[in-house]
C-alpha cells in the first residue's frame, strides 16, 4: 500500500477492530535499549513535541489546534493513557489509548518518529498498546487509519489481529489537499 500523495482527492478511512483477546497476535522486539513508560503526569509541551514529531509527516493537526485547557482535560482523564517508547533513552514514539463508555478502548494515536521507522519498533509498540487496552478492561479494541498514514500501518494492524469493519470515503479535506 503506497502512501497517498497530498494531491489525492479522496480521503479513505478504514476502521479496524479486535473483538477478542484471542485474536491478538503480538510481536515484541527483544532489546535492552527499548523501554515503554506510561506518562503519569501529562506534560503538554512534551506531549505536543511527541504528537508533532510523530505526526508531521502524516499531516496530524487536530491536537495542535486545540486549546491547552482542552488538551489537558483529555490527557488527565482517567480514561486516557499515553505510553511512550524510548530507545536508548530517546523518545521514539507513543501510543495513546482512550476508554469509551461502551467499554471499548480506542487506539487514538499511535506512531513512531521517522528516525525510528523500519526497525520493527512499530509492531512492538502496537503490541504493547493492544495489551494495555485489554488490561484496561476492553470488550473491543479499535482504531482507524487512512490513506495519509504510513505505508505499513494497515499491514501492521492486520498482522496484530485487527479486522476492517468499515471503510469511509470522502472528499479530501482542504486542510490536506
Amino acid at each position: 500500500m503506497a502512501v497517498a500523495t497530498r494531491s489525492a482527492t479522496t480521503l479513505i478511512t478504514k476502521y479496524l477492530e479486535m473483538t477478542s483477546r484471542a485474536d491478538f497476535a503480538p510481536a515484541f522486539v527483544r532489546a535492552r535499549d527499548i523501554e515503554i513508560v506510561r506518562m503519569e503526569m501529562p506534560d503538554l509541551g512534551f506531549y505536543k513535541f511527541l504528537y508533532q514529531s510523530v505526526g508531521e509527516e502524516w499531516a496530524w493537526r487536530d491536537r495542535l489546534q486545540m486549546s491547552n485547557a482542552e488538551l489537558r482535560r483529555i490527557l488527565t482523564s482517567p480514561d486516557t493513557q499515553v505510553h511512550i517508547l524510548y530507545v536508548s533513552g530517546s523518545p521514539a514514539g507513543y501510543v495513546e489509548l482512550f476508554r469509551h463508555a461502551d467499554a471499548s478502548v480506542e487506539i487514538a494515536y499511535f506512531g513512531l518518529r521517522s528516525d525510528y521507522m523500519g526497525r520493527g519498533l512499530g509492531k512492538h509498540l502496537l503490541s504493547y498498546g493492544v495489551d494495555q487496552a485489554w488490561q484496561m478492561g476492553a470488550r473491543r479494541v479499535w482504531l482507524h487509519t487512512c490513506n495519509l498514514d504510513g505505508p505499513h500501518a494497515l499491514a501492521n494492524y492486520q498482522k496484530r489481529g485487527f479486522r476492517i469493519y468499515d471503510v469511509v470515503e470522502e472528499p479530501m479535506p482542504a486542510l490536506y489537499a
